[in-house]
């Protein structure tokens, strides 16, 4: 799925995004609205990892 489906359905895979990260709040996934570069820093700062790792991350997260 690329970000423009995944933006479209960010409602739906949200969920996704909070069994992955956990430490990630409802206000946290709320404020990213399907952003890809949103998503990676709010995973950046909640797992004090580097952008480029939080990057990978999300770039391997298989979007359903």
């Amino acid at each position: 799925m690329n970000w423009d489906e995944i933006k479209g359905k960010w409602n739906q895979v949200q969920g996704q995004a909070k069994t992955r990260w956990a430490k990630l709040t409802d206000d946290d996934l709320l404020a990213v609205e399907g952003h890809k570069d949103k998503l990676v820093g709010k995973v950046q700062e909640r797992y004090g990892i580097t952008k480029e790792e939080a990057e990978r991350q999300v770039d391997e997260h298989q979007w359903t």
